[in-house]
């Protein structure tokens, strides 16, 4: 009887491994396909962003070309160009001349700000920036206002005295005892600058800020944002370079040697050759994105600057004896990236930045002789506490809705690219033709879906089944019905930080 009984315990015991073998595959598939579709939500909103940029890097060229080619006087002052913006104020000899044009009423109850900038002041606006937060005054037309457009100029003139001050490239120190502290962009989420402060301090001289990527766009609260750091920047100024610390770099290609902090000078290009090669260096830069493929090649999703892959890297590093690249400007799911053999880091601070749940922020701190430290942090509402399947779900929603809208807006000329598709001029894709334009679809976003899913997509977009997709049923496929959002705004509770 003990064997039998024994014999039945481990038939029991197996049965209950493999259940809990095809519940955990299960699991894991599942928790897959829900990754899998956020990364999808996440390649629409990150398409449509790098969409506009496009419109912006195009109407950049439009006015450089209007700016090359305005006035034949061009060709008799070349320099004419850079005195238009160097003499923008020159005919105002002090910043009360613009200031005091601009009363401020009895009425204001917001900070009233004293120039020269004290710590009292930035005390004063961050209080009053936190109590909007908690109060949910975004700054929207007819809220109250929280700082006067007369402290808002002042701060600005203040600032740009302090920039004609400072080189174009800062340099900054560690010690054993000091660290600096690197965050991305923040693109107008006050909630995020005011966490990182929470969570790592406010700047001081001990405790050193650099602030890399976007202060402002698209957030609800860029002003803020940017008064803030403005502030902060002009209360505690970057430590110029003297001439005898400042790096002389040899003459490159171009003809160009850096003698001084600020101060180039050119042997070989006139003063309008150096400024036209000037404003496509700034391009480069600040459009450029790291990629795994070697080399350098044009940035096709945002329109301007370039793709460079890790032995352009570790040439430029090997070059200026640098060990590492940290920058910005691309959202990334857990706030960072590390790419290029640990040589680029990529690094995000603006949490939540297409969604709410859709990626966390994050900012480093670097110390002498340590390797780089990641923090990370999300500002989260209720809604952040609900299952991931119902983060995607909605992630998805608004994703495809945004899609959808673009789409409507943009139904002439998707006509026209319909009808390039449309090879036989039926009026109709075939699924050949459909295979064909997700293939063009697949290289050029990089997108991993295989010949099956195109066809499974093709056969849900063909709601008569008839073998061919009209353009009515191509744009029915991105209609989207939000039967499950039953949640009025007055449910919305206020953030939480985890």
């Amino acid at each position: 009887m003990g064997c039998s009984s024994s014999s039945t315990e481990n038939k029991k015991s197996e049965k209950v491994v493999k259940a809990a073998l095809v519940i955990q595959n299960w699991y894991r598939g599942y928790r897959a396909r829900l990754k899998a579709r956020q990364h999808y939500a996440l390649t629409i909103f990150q398409s449509i962003e790098y969409a506009d940029e496009q419109g912006q890097m195009q109407l950049s060229n439009f006015f450089t070309f209007m700016l090359e080619n305005f006035t034949p006087s061009r060709k008799e002052d070349p320099a004419l160009v850079s005195r238009l913006f160097e003499t923008t104020f020159q005919d105002i000899k002090d910043r009360r001349d613009y200031v005091g044009l601009i009363d401020v009423p009895d009425s204001y109850e917001g900070p009233r700000l004293e120039f020269p900038l004290t710590f009292t002041d930035i005390g004063q606006l961050l209080e009053a920036f936190k109590q909007q937060q908690a109060s949910g005054n975004r700054s929207f037309p007819g809220t109250k206002q929280i700082l006067h457009a007369h402290y808002v100029l002042g701060v600005l003139f203040e600032t740009r005295k302090l920039l004609k001050q400072m080189p174009n490239f800062t340099h900054v120190k560690t010690s054993p005892s000091k660290e600096i502290t690197v965050c991305g962009d923040l693109h107008g989420k006050l909630d995020d600058l005011f966490l990182i402060f929470y969570k790592n301090g406010l700047p001081s001289g001990n405790n050193p800020y650099v602030f890399n990527g976007d202060f402002v766009d698209r957030g609800s609260n860029s002003i803020e944002v940017l008064m803030v750091l403005l502030m902060r920047s002009v209360l505690m100024p970057p430590v110029s370079i003297n001439k005898d610390n400042a790096t002389d770099l040899k003459k490159s290609k171009m003809g160009i040697t850096l003698t001084a902090p600020g101060r180039v000078r050119s042997s070989d290009l006139s003063s309008e050759q150096l400024s036209k090669h000037e404003w496509e260096q700034i391009v480069d830069i600040l459009w450029s994105d790291p990629r795994g493929r070697k080399g350098c090649y044009p940035n096709t999703s945002r329109g301007g600057g370039c793709y460079f892959g890790p032995d352009v890297t570790s040439k430029i590093l090997n070059k200026y004896q640098l060990k590492m690249l940290i920058r910005s400007h691309e959202c990334k799911h857990d706030g960072y990236e590390i790419c290029h053999d640990g040589k680029v880091i990529t690094i995000f601070s603006a949490s939540n930045y297409y969604e709410e749940g859709s990626n966390r922020g994050a900012y480093i701190r670097l110390g002498c002789g340590m390797n780089p430290r990641f923090f990370q942090y999300r500002v989260t509402s209720s809604t952040c506490m609900s299952p991931l399947h119902h983060r995607v779900h909605a992630m998805e929603n608004s994703a495809i809705r945004i899609l959808k809208e673009r789409i409507i807006s943009r139904k002439t000329d998707l006509m026209h690219a319909f009808q390039l598709r449309d090879h036989s001029r039926s009026g109709m894709i075939s699924m050949e033709e459909f295979r064909t334009m997700w293939k063009l679809f697949r290289t050029h976003y990089s997108v991993d879906i295989d010949d099956s899913q195109v066809d499974s997509l093709a056969n849900t977009m063909d709601l008569n089944k008839d073998g061919s997709i009209d353009f009515n049923e191509f744009l029915k496929a991105f209609y989207v019905v939000h039967k499950y959002e039953k949640l009025s705004t007055s449910e919305t509770k206020s953030p939480n930080y985890k």
